[in-house]
């Protein structure tokens, strides 16, 4: 990353958190506000999902399986358990973390192709389970879901406690790839022989950040259960993992801004196109291969490009000057026949000096 982009991103990011909080007073109408509510929502996928796909390099297309899991087990919870709404989001959290763990071990041990095939069919078998248990799930009728409590029971309320989620998944995703461990990541995206030979735990890495996305799919899924306030297997269609997939893709791999860009620009683009709503696939297919062929990078690198137009970078010449006095005298110290002090004799002696 370059000093301008840099300097420009604590601006931004202060201009887009007030452009967050304030959004409630800036607009009236509500479907608006459901419709930012619900960005909040996939990010939170999203985010997790980008430490499998954008970091670590595994392609996963099986994720709304999790969210199903997540948004059922929610339901099934606060409607028939009548748990508390908090406490029924952590276990849907730690119920899909488990689920993770059960799909990652066996599967992330196949290359590529077949890892991902292995979470496509992971969502089918979850539509199925949920269309065949008609007295747990409702079947194909569906169940409807209960509403948090106050101060939450509100569209403005439900808005800022996604955004909150939404925020502490974002710092904790970040805290990730900031730190040894997305080095790690970029590594085994990167060369896993690599990887490997340096020391990175290649499967264990893996798992730990598959089950990490799985919690927060999990988070992700009873909050959209609770946003939809009705949900039935149709709800969870294997395009809306596609979504999340080409979200990543869209916004750029190895980052977090532009997955986050491309999930919002995602999710607002069939509002944009709303007289055009048939031509919904198209409009996301043309979005990918105009990014795919113009930035590869993904739109998150469009917007450090226009930061490096908007301040051009300030090139600094440093001229190493070289302590001349100190060489002078390490060379004045040393034995005849013995090289410098602190390395091999590279360096001839000074005009004047016996050597």
């Amino acid at each position: 990353m370059s000093p301008t982009t840099s300097g420009f991103k604590p601006y931004a990011l202060a201009v887009c958190a007030l452009l967050v909080v304030a959004l409630p007073w800036l607009t009236s109408d509500q479907y608006q506000l459901h419709v930012a509510a619900l960005i909040a929502v996939y990010w939170i996928l999203v985010a997790g999902l980008n430490l499998v796909i954008g970091y670590t390099g595994q392609i996963s297309i099986g994720h709304v399986g999790l969210l199903a899991i997540g948004a059922y087990a929610f339901t099934i919870l606060t409607g028939k358990l009548e748990w508390h709404p908090g406490l029924a989001v952590l276990a849907a959290g730690a119920l899909c973390g488990l689920c993770g763990l059960v799909l990652g071990l066996p599967s992330l041990r196949l290359p590529g192709f077949y890892f991902a095939m292995a979470t496509m069919a992971f969502a089918l078998i979850v539509n199925e389970v949920v269309l065949a248990n008609d007295g747990l799930t409702g079947g194909g009728i569906g169940m409807p879901v209960p509403t948090f409590p106050a101060p939450f029971d509100t569209p403005v309320g439900y808005y800022y406690l996604v955004v909150m989620v939404a925020l502490v998944v974002t710092l904790l995703t970040w805290n990730v790839v900031r730190h040894m461990w997305g080095l790690g990541l970029v590594s085994i995206r990167d060369s896993e022989v690599t990887s490997q030979s340096v020391g990175v735990p290649i499967f264990r890495v893996k798992l730990t950040i598959f089950v990490f996305s799985g919690v927060v799919a999990g988070v992700a899924g009873a909050l959209f259960a609770s946003l939809q306030s009705y949900i039935t297997p149709d709800t969870f269609v294997f395009e809306l993992s596609l979504f999340f997939f080409v979200s990543i893709i869209i916004g750029g791999r190895g980052s977090i801004i532009g997955p986050l860009l491309g999930t919002a620009v995602l999710t607002a683009l069939p509002e944009v196109v709303a007289p055009l709503a048939k031509l919904g696939n198209f409009f996301y297919g043309l979005l990918l291969l105009v990014v795919v062929l113009v930035v590869p990078e993904g739109i998150g690198r469009v917007f450090e490009l226009l930061a490096e137009r908007w301040r051009p970078r300030k090139v600094v010449n440093e001229t190493v000057q070289p302590d001349l006095a100190r060489l002078k005298k390490a060379l004045a110290e040393q034995r005849p026949g013995e090289p410098p002090q602190g390395g091999p004799a590279l360096v001839k002696p000074a005009l004047g000096e016996q050597a």
